[in-house]
């Protein structure tokens, strides 16, 4: 049950350091007006602060963020990033090809601009999945709302994947968008859609892993949890029957170091067959990344 040293990682959720403190709050301006209470409002740098400590997402402003990440990557055998389609990430493509690949976000609110968006991010970019923070949208949007269903279309058509938060949201604002349930009927309406459910499915991980031996096109990655955190009930879905279904994400450096992920894994029970799935393949396959 321990980690394989020779797998080169594959990390759908990489992105890069602010440079100050302002820059890191504006990152979560988008669904401020969402947030009520005080502390969340005025004394947190970022709106799930009381759930994570000793964010390494600030760098001094004379770092290059992009070398720093990709430093950072190397260091822990990071072979492959998946990272937003924003200035810094389509710069880091440019300058280290093969090594990331972009994801596009998308707001159901936005109508028809969310999909022209998508389409030019494709022509342009080469996007290999979009993601959908349903609690975080303003207004908020169900996983299988309406607004989101030309959104699933698009991405059919597209042929890529779209990441989706599912279960209590981090920050302290409604978390009913992102119940697991949801999954369900968007899946049945969309059969050859392919998700992505993001941050933990908690508390209805053993539904989350139900749906996914239920439909083929479900998946899971663990952004946002330290490997310590990992649910066991996802734990044991991919010791099972689930070990192409379930992959590594390590939402760096926007949550957690990778000293913690990594010093972390070696205690992660996953069975030998599974470690090389998680790490790599798996993201590899889903996000229809050439090796």
């Amino acid at each position: 049950m321990s980690i394989p040293p020779d797998i080169k990682i594959v990390d759908p959720g990489i992105g890069f350091p602010h440079q100050s403190i302002e820059e890191k709050v504006a990152t979560y301006d988008f669904f401020r007006p969402l947030l009520k209470d005080r502390q969340s409002r005025e004394d947190f740098e970022f709106p799930a602060q009381y759930m994570f400590k000793d964010v390494p997402d600030i760098v001094d402003p004379g770092e290059d963020p992009v070398a720093w990440t990709v430093a950072q990557m190397d260091a822990f055998n990071i072979d492959i990033a998946i990272t937003g389609a924003t200035e810094k990430g389509i710069r880091a493509k440019q300058e280290h090809p093969g090594r990331f690949y972009l994801s596009g976000r998308v707001d159901p609110n936005d109508g028809m601009e969310s999909l022209r968006r998508m389409e030019q991010l494709k022509a342009d970019h080469d996007i290999v999945s979009v993601s959908c923070f349903p609690s975080g949208t303003f207004p908020q949007v169900a996983v299988n709302d309406k607004k989101m269903y030309p959104i699933y279309a698009k991405c059919v058509d597209l042929g890529i994947p779209i990441c989706i938060n599912g279960g209590i949201v981090g920050p302290r604002m409604p978390s009913w968008p992102q119940y697991v349930e949801h999954f369900d009927e968007v899946l049945y309406d969309f059969p050859e859609l392919t998700m992505v459910m993001m941050h933990g499915a908690e508390p209805w991980t053993a539904l989350a892993a139900k749906l996914m031996l239920k439909w083929p096109g479900l998946h899971y990655m663990t952004s946002a949890f330290a490997p310590k955190h990992y649910p066991k009930d996802i734990i044991d879905f991919a010791n099972s029957r689930g070990a192409d279904k379930v992959f590594y994400c390590g939402y760096f450096p926007a949550g957690l170091s990778l000293e913690r992920q990594f010093s972390d894994m070696p205690d992660v029970p996953f069975k030998d067959h599974v470690w090389p799935k998680f790490l790599r393949e798996n993201a590899l396959r889903v996000f229809g990344i050439p090796t």
